[in-house]
């Protein structure tokens, strides 16, 4: 996260940098704590599902527990706090860079295999 403030790209984040790295998390920290409907420190799938909806996003239920897989460390079918803001981020990103290429707003492209390649490993998430 330190390197999505540092904007002089010294390595390093200096006081104004610093504060607005603390407001983004703390802002993520509302958002976790609005959709941690049970207030278990964690997101399920249910949650998950109510979060990235309310954000604009409409996936299947296969594809949430397919989030679930990849962003739960703990094996426990939940997502953490800090998890929770890389699952989000990193749909943010994957869904800008696909909308690069989906110049109809359909939801849909026509790529190649390196196409595709480029835009998941360009993405800086």
């Amino acid at each position: 996260m330190i390197g999505m403030f540092d904007r002089d790209n010294n390595g390093t984040i200096n006081f104004q940098e610093f504060g607005s790295l603390w407001k983004y998390v703390t802002d993520w920290q509302t958002t976790f704590r609005a959709y941690d409907k049970d207030n278990s420190g964690s997101i399920d799938k249910n949650e998950l599902k109510m979060a990235l909806t309310s954000f604009g996003y409409r996936l299947s239920d296969r594809f949430y527990d397919i989030l679930i897989r990849k962003f739960d460390r703990s094996g426990r079918g939940v997502i953490a706090f800090d998890d929770f803001i890389q699952c989000c981020v990193v749909i943010q990103t994957l869904s800008n860079s696909f909308k690069m290429y989906d110049t109809n707003r359909n939801g849909w492209i026509n790529i190649s295999y390196e196409q595709f390649l480029t835009l998941v490993f360009s993405s800086k998430a």
